[in-house]
């Protein structure tokens, strides 16, 4: 077993002090029960490892219908966690969700997509060697982005989605509590406001649709301040013996990343205001890159030596980088920055004909320093999110259930 100092812990998380922590003890003995020594000791120490679960629980009816049962775990809206890569999510969604409001411009996911530069700190992409035609589209980026959770890839769709929109669509969607304000590169609160100018060609180099640099004007409401850590390391690495400031970082509240994964995923049965503007042919390829393995990618081509099978599927198989069985799908986006490990996934065993939803974050950084790249995401974060994923999945296959569910639109083709 993993032998953990708490006292080397000094940390600071902002929450408010009243805020409504969601529990649910039928969840908490399911795990204790089964719980390793590791786990019951991550159990034993929220306030250290500060993790929060959530279970969906999914029950089908006699027309397939299903019913959703979410069971907590130190579940806090306010209790701060780095999103990391989780909010390439939302943001690859507004992207197609964008296109379709183009769709008279003749531009599609499709199509090329060349980004220019026009402010400072911008960078622009006129090729794409990852693509099969070499050239850049929205399609490639989703592709990259729950494939590898590809960085220059989010920034390029939160270029052509504009700070503005992600956020003003995603209150609109009420998700008031979601803030997204910058990409993934060295770049100032302004120059995260300006996004570059954008063209879309055919085949030809002919332009089809030309979207102009924009300016995000919208106002956050940063007047909570939000440490953590007891020291931290400054983008010109040097020490700072202080709290790390996430006060002006992006911000995703566990629950609401759920619901935006479920919204997706399960559309059909999500309320009309919390439904992203999808076509059919949208969520069909979106459950493809969501549930796509590296390995099954041409276009990306990885190495999977490095990209291997459970690179960004937490739950149940990224510790010790296990290999996923056939009849076992994940659909999820992962994220790991600053010693926050986050997953939101829906698997799916076909089997079995079991579905179930899970959605965790863990923070591991027993020395309390950030951006100094020693995180406990082997020895502690991976196997917490394995042993969660295990337990939840035997309950789930001895669980009786009513209706069989019938997953058949879950199966993919995986070229």
């Amino acid at each position: 077993m993993v032998k953990l100092a708490l006292t080397g812990l000094s940390l600071f998380f902002y929450t408010i002090m009243n805020a409504q922590v969601k529990n649910d003890a039928w969840l908490e003995k399911l795990l204790r029960d089964k719980a390793s020594p590791l786990l019951t000791h991550i159990l034993n120490n929220p306030d250290t490892f500060h993790y929060q679960l959530i279970y969906t629980q999914i029950n089908r009816d006699k027309n397939n219908k299903p019913s959703f049962k979410q069971y907590y775990l130190h579940v806090d809206r306010d209790q701060y966690f780095n999103p990391a890569s989780t909010v390439k999510m939302p943001v690859a969604f507004l992207a197609l969700e964008k296109l379709n409001a183009m769709k008279n411009t003749g531009v599609n996911k499709y199509t090329n997509m060349l980004t220019d530069s026009a402010y400072n700190g911008q960078t622009a992409v006129l090729s794409d060697s990852t693509a099969e035609n070499g050239m850049p589209s929205v399609a490639q980026y989703v592709r990259k982005i729950f494939l590898v959770s590809d960085n220059d890839a989010y920034n390029r769709l939160y270029e052509f989605v504009g700070q503005k929109t992600i956020n003003t669509r995603l209150w609109q969607m009420g998700y008031k509590d979601f803030r997204i304000t910058r990409r993934f590169v060295r770049a100032t609160e302004e120059e995260n406001r300006h996004t570059n100018p954008i063209r879309f060609t055919d085949n030809a180099g002919n332009l089809i649709y030309r979207q102009p640099e924009a300016y995000s004007d919208i106002n956050f409401d940063f007047s909570k301040k939000i440490l953590v850590g007891k020291a931290h390391y400054d983008r010109d690495e040097n020490l700072i013996h202080e709290p790390m400031d996430f006060t002006t970082h992006n911000n995703a509240p566990l629950e609401d990343l759920q619901q935006i994964m479920q919204s997706v995923l399960f559309h059909q049965y999500t309320p009309a205001k919390q439904r992203f503007g999808l076509t059919g042919e949208d969520y069909a390829f979106l459950l493809q890159y969501m549930s796509e393995l590296p390995f099954e990618s041409a276009y990306p081509k990885y190495d999977t030596t490095e990209f291997f099978d459970s690179y960004t599927k937490f739950f149940w198989f990224r510790a010790g980088k296990q290999k996923i069985p056939e009849h076992i799908r994940v659909f999820n986006k992962t994220g790991w920055s600053y010693g926050f490990l986050t997953d939101i996934a829906y698997i799916v065993d076909f089997k079995n004909n079991v579905e179930f939803m899970l959605t965790g974050n863990i923070y591991v950084n027993s020395d309390g320093i950030l951006n100094d790249d020693k995180y406990e995401y082997e020895e502690i974060g991976y196997p917490f999110f394995k042993e969660v994923g295990s337990i939840i999945y035997e309950y789930e296959l001895k669980r009786e259930r009513k209706y069989t569910p019938k997953l058949d639109e879950f199966i993919m083709e995986y070229k």
